[in-house]
Parts: C-alpha cells; structure tokens; sequence
C-alpha cells in the first residue's frame, strides 16, 4: 500500500468506523460531512483518480458501484434517493488523491451542486 491517508485506512494503519469491508473495498464515514448521510467508498487498492483507473479496474469500479447501492439500503437513503460523486483533480474537489465515491443523502439535494 502506498502512504496515502486512504491507502493508511485500508492498511487499518488508520482507525476508523468501517461501515462495511470486503477484499476490494471499504466504507466509512467522511470526517466533514455535507449531508446527514455522507459515506466515501473506497478501493483498498491505491488508484489516484478515475482518470487513473484502467482497463483491469473495470470490474473493481463496478464492484464499488454495488456496495453504494449496498450501503444506500442499510443506511435507508435508497427509497428516498442518493448522490454519488467521485470528484477527479483538484479543480472538480478531489482533495485526497485515491479514487473514492462520496455517497450523500438523508436530505433534498440541490442541483446544480455548485
């Protein structure tokens, strides 16, 4: 693993409050939440952004929308709906560089996001 904050988290290098894990991926909650539910999905292997991720990662990248929708239901935001983002490069969001879903809900969410 490389020494990135999330890449220390998947290492359990990190503590935090593992919503859910597997082989591939975890789920925990984000430290500045912007919405009463505000997951990050991560990969446990280290991909910068999505314009980093290839050919070999398409069934990881399908692997972690699966586990969204999985958290969504547990966090009972799917009948009332969700937003998912994955922010690529510092002009988009992306503070931590390691590809990672922000999922929000529990609130009406505006559009456009800003």
């Amino acid at each position: 693993m490389c020494g990135c904050i999330f890449c220390r988290i998947a290492a359990h290098e990190i503590p935090t409050d593992i919503l859910y894990e597997d082989d591939l991926c975890m789920v925990f909650e984000d430290i500045n939440p912007q919405a009463p539910v505000h997951l990050l999905v991560i990969p446990k292997k280290h991909i910068t952004s999505l314009n980093d991720a290839d050919d070999e990662d398409r069934d990881l990248l399908g692997h972690l929308i699966g586990v969204v929708a999985r958290v969504a239901k547990e966090k009972k935001i799917d009948g009332s709906g969700y937003r998912t983002v994955i922010n690529t490069n510092a002009e988009a969001g992306q503070t931590v560089f390691h590809l990672h879903i922000h999922v929000l809900g529990g609130r009406r969410l505006n559009w456009p996001p800003g």
